[in-house]
């Protein structure tokens, strides 16, 4: 059975969504550019021997409709080339890899482009979620406990299945956080210090080129080039940040400083057989290990990574002190604590680049972009095994070991 490697890597830089360095960035010409910039690094690959283009979006609509894929893929000139659009939310171009995987081992072909995108920016001219009265009002009742516990002074979390109740599907993530804070009683400060990590730990990356060897830089319309992160705040410090005002709940613990923000970006990689690389005269960067995904209440998404790391390490034969470097998506510092303590993580193997607090939480992006700042770090601390998980909107988790081979 052929494995699955990984050939190369692009991810643009991240920026902020509706004041950042790509708001005028449209989401398929963002993502055109982050594939080019990938099979470029493959001059040996023959675009024909592209299979199929998997591009994973959170919210897929409005300039993001239209199967985006084929959009890209048209724009590429490669009119012969497949394109699927795909919404796992955050871990959508880590469910297009998956699938990447899945297809070389069933041998249902060699090469695929794996790839991911998310303009918050453009969420104005539509998205796919954002359509007035599209709610289930069997989900009525959930969401006005969710809205009466948003006013502040509601007890622990419990589940609402417990007494017979449904959860609420259509939970905001910032409510969801607050609940895993309550949950498992990770405190503002623990968040607040995992903040000024995650920026101080970008910071030092910077400084040492870590990110210009990983960044591709994009060209926007008007023809600036931009080529860094929006989002590390140097000199980031607890003093600072222990001073912001909670943002969900008037009592809660989830800050602008503890969470990631809302972000546009993409990336993309080149997902092959190790026998069409070998053949292509290629040096693989990485394998795919194996992959997991998980399910749990909506109310508490953010402990997802705990069962699909679990279910990912289980597949590969590994258990958690054999992986040499993890990345667990910093959507909110709450669910990167709960998950890694869960785990038994050792937390100096864990985003030691910084994470999404830090560099952003471009939704579609995140999968992809991750994978490529996990081949860096390992690469950079010269490691062999690497995990990445996330957690997932509407209550998932999905996870993935990878093995460096360059």
């Amino acid at each position: 059975m052929p494995e699955a490697v990984i050939v190369s890597f692009a991810r643009s830089p991240i920026g902020r969504a509706g004041k950042g360095s790509l708001v005028t960035m449209r989401p398929d010409d963002l993502a055109t550019q982050m594939v080019r910039a990938a099979l470029d690094k493959v001059p040996a690959l023959n675009p024909a021997d592209i299979d199929d283009l998997m591009l994973g979006c959170g919210q897929p609509g409005g300039e993001a409709g239209f199967n985006m894929a084929k959009v890209v893929a048209t724009q590429l000139g490669y009119d012969f080339l497949p394109g699927v659009t795909l919404n796992r939310y955050c871990s959508s171009s880590l469910q297009t890899t998956r699938m990447a995987l899945h297809a070389i081992k069933a041998g249902e072909g060699d090469v695929f482009i794996s790839a991911g995108v998310e303009t918050v920016s453009r969420f104005p001219k539509g998205t796919s979620d954002g359509w007035p009265d599209t709610h289930n009002e069997k989900f009525a009742e959930a969401e006005a406990r969710t809205a009466k516990r948003a006013e502040g002074g509601s007890d622990g979390w419990a589940d609402p299945r417990e007494g017979g109740d449904l959860p609420d599907i259509y939970i905001a993530m910032g409510q969801t956080a607050e609940n895993v804070a309550q949950f498992t009683g990770i405190s503002r400060e623990e968040q607040d210090h995992w903040g000024v990590r995650s920026q101080n730990r970008a910071e030092e990356a910077i400084k040492a080129g870590f990110f210009e060897r990983e960044i591709t830089p994009v060209t926007l319309p008007d023809g600036t080039v931009v080529s860094t992160d929006d989002g590390p705040r140097p000199g980031t410090t607890y003093e600072k940040i222990s001073q912001l005002k909670p943002v969900f709940r008037p009592d809660g613990t989830i800050t602008a400083g503890n969470a990631c923000p809302l972000n546009d970006g993409a990336a993309a990689l080149v997902i092959m057989s190790d026998t069409k690389a070998k053949e292509l005269g290629l040096t693989p960067l990485a394998r795919i290990v194996s992959t997991g995904v998980s399910g749990l209440s909506p109310e508490i998404m953010g402990l997802g990574p705990i069962e699909a790391v679990r279910k990912a390490l289980k597949i590969a034969g590994k258990t958690i002190d054999d992986i040499d470097l993890y990345e667990i998506n910093e959507a909110f510092a709450v669910q990167v604590l709960g998950s890694a303590r869960e785990l038994n993580m050792d937390l100096d193997k864990l985003n030691v680049s910084g994470g999404a607090i830090a560099l952003g939480h471009p939704f579609g992006m995140t999968g992809a972009r991750i994978t490529a700042t996990l081949i860096n770090n390992l690469q950079t601390h010269d490691k062999q095994f690497g995990l990445e998980t996330m957690c997932v909107g509407g209550g998932q988790g999905m996870a993935m070991v990878i093995e460096r081979l360059s």
